[in-house]
């Protein structure tokens, strides 16, 4: 993992579930800092004791999401596997040039999922515009201790310029947790409630309701440039209207 994630002695790395420290202590002599985040006290208390003489690791014990961490540029761990999907959100709403995580196996082919695929959502959507993804090595579930129930993947995941353009993210986003909260839907239906929660005229809500592209389709069927063509033609009929909402939020499906 400290291979794949191409470490050298000026990046800053964050360990997410550092545990007892031993990939922490590793990441230590390869970097200029760690910062490990470890939520259970118990590890933390115990972790603290043995890099004690590491100058160049910080532990922080609590929640990943609500700490305030210093900048970095690397991310390299094995976080838990029930944080999966809003860790993956967190760091791509953050600047750092490359991570190298240990996921559980279906969770990591599911983020390369294609339309009219089983695990197509919202999450491979955003993954593909926001970063590029690679799947590395298999982790047998033997190796841990200790050991889950499934099989695990190495997955490196480096920051890219999006591949489409989108005139506003903070619409892009909200339109993919609107569309993909009722998948099976047509994507009229679906998106129906949402314009005319938008305040607009009562003109401009019916015409979009014609205009829009794919209105016939379900968001399963769309690929990922398509929603991005979908949002254009609305902010362009809402004068660029500003969302004052997060980057993203966690995603409502499994």
């Amino acid at each position: 993992m400290i291979s794949y994630a191409q470490i050298n002695e000026d990046d800053t790395v964050l360990e997410i579930g550092s545990g007892l420290g031993f990939l922490t202590e590793l990441l230590s002599q390869r970097c200029k800092r760690v910062i490990a985040v470890e939520f259970d006290p118990k590890l933390v208390e115990i972790s603290r004791k043995r890099l004690l003489n590491l100058r160049n690791v910080t532990i922080f014990q609590g929640d990943i999401f609500k700490l305030a961490l210093p900048s970095f540029s690397r991310v390299v761990s094995a976080p838990p596997y029930s944080i999966s999907s809003p860790l993956l959100l967190w760091l791509f709403d953050r600047n750092f040039g490359c991570a190298v995580l240990i996921f559980q196996k279906e969770f990591a082919e599911r983020i390369l999922a294609q339309p009219n695929s089983k695990g197509y959502g919202r999450l491979p959507v955003i993954t593909y515009y926001c970063a590029d993804v690679e799947l590395l090595d298999d982790v047998p579930r033997r190796v841990f201790w200790p050991p889950p129930k499934v099989d695990s993947m190495i997955v490196r995941l480096k920051p890219k310029k999006p591949p489409f353009s989108v005139k506003n993210e903070e619409l892009f986003f909200e339109v993919l947790r609107v569309l993909f909260t009722q998948k099976n839907r047509k994507v009229r239906n679906a998106i129906k409630p949402f314009l005319e929660g938008l305040k607009l005229s009562e003109r401009d809500a019916e015409e979009l309701l014609r205009t829009l592209p794919f209105l016939n389709k379900r968001a399963l069927e769309l690929a990922p440039e398509d929603f991005g063509l979908m949002v254009n033609e609305i902010v362009e009929r809402i004068h660029g209207k500003i969302f004052k909402k997060p980057f993203i939020q966690p995603p409502q499906e499994n």
